[in-house]
Order: C-alpha cells, then sequence, then structure tokens
C-alpha cells in the first residue's frame, strides 16, 4: 500500500538581492525579514560588482535595506516606503 506524504509543503520562496556599488567593500542586507541584523546575510560580488544574495522568505511583507560600507542604501528598482528614522525602505511582497 503507498504511504501517504503527510509533510506540508512549504510556502516559502527564493527571493534574489542584488545591489551594484563595484567600489564597495562590503555590502549586508537588513530588514524585517532578519530582525534588521545585517551581520546575518553579507552578500557576495561578481566580476561586474554587483552584489548578490539570496533567500527563502514566507509569503508577506518586508522592509528592508543594504548596509554598503557602513552605510544605509535603498535597491533604487525596488519600492520605497517612508521609515521612523526620516528616510525610507525598501518594500519588498512575497506572494
Amino acid at each position: 500500500m503507498p504511504r501517504r506524504n503527510d509533510r506540508k509543503q512549504s510556502s516559502r520562496r527564493r527571493i534574489f538581492f542584488k545591489l551594484r556599488a563595484p567600489s564597495a567593500q562590503k555590502v549586508q542586507l537588513a530588514g524585517s525579514f532578519n530582525s534588521w541584523d545585517p551581520a546575518t546575510r553579507v552578500l557576495r560580488r561578481d566580476a561586474k560588482g554587483t552584489w548578490k544574495t539570496s533567500m527563502l522568505l514566507e509569503p508577506g511583507a518586508y522592509e528592508f535595506r543594504f548596509l554598503v560600507d557602513g552605510e544605509w542604501h535603498n535597491d533604487p528598482e525596488a519600492e520605497q516606503i517612508p521609515n521612523s528614522f526620516g528616510s525610507t525602505n525598501n518594500l519588498l511582497t512575497v506572494m
């Protein structure tokens, strides 16, 4: 008799992040998905100076920013919303 698979399928999606910063020495990603801790996600630079990473995220809305050599930057290609510090964060919606 075939066994039924009782494992719940994951609804997480692989999300790719990238930022063009060819002169940067270090780029980190922080957001509501990692408690705004940039140390948990350091990006890797490719030969053309684009920094990249990916992560699995559950459906929902997330705010994020990049920390580039100690200074906060937004993804110019992503939606931006005001934050409580008088600047903006990026907004990501995972379906």
